[in-house]
């Protein structure tokens, strides 16, 4: 965990999150799911700058240590990474459509925390 220089300063913004499928669905006992999500998850973090630091993907859950942009608030890299991921998901498994009929493969709730400078395999 590097500090990140930007033009105007210096800084660290790691954050734990984490996030559930609507209903708690072990929608990634299936290595092949699990490993297409990890795959979305890091191509959805590389197209809006988020550096992932850590990724575990559980059968009903996922945890990911995250470093933001300075300029990105937490709300909305839990949006980007959330909203993207989950319609990435959805085109390319359209099953999973099946159990959401909504399109809503997210539950609303999401737990984050600031890291700093712990040792992200106490979070993990």
């Amino acid at each position: 965990m590097k500090l990140v220089n930007g033009s105007h300063g210096i800084d660290q913004n790691l954050y734990h999150l984490e996030c559930y499928p609507k209903y708690r669905y072990k929608m990634f006992m299936k290595v092949e799911n699990k490993k297409l999500r990890e795959e979305i998850l890091e191509e959805v973090a590389i197209r809006h700058k988020i550096k992932i630091e850590e990724l575990s993907v559980i059968s009903d859950y996922i945890h990911v240590v995250v470093g933001i942009p300075p300029t990105m608030s937490v709300s909305q890299a839990f949006h980007l990474l959330k909203g993207a991921s989950s319609r990435e998901l959805s085109k390319q498994k359209p099953n999973f459509r099946k159990r959401y009929p909504r399109g809503h493969f997210q539950s609303p709730g999401k737990f984050y925390r600031s890291v700093g400078d712990a040792d992200t395999g106490t979070v993990i």
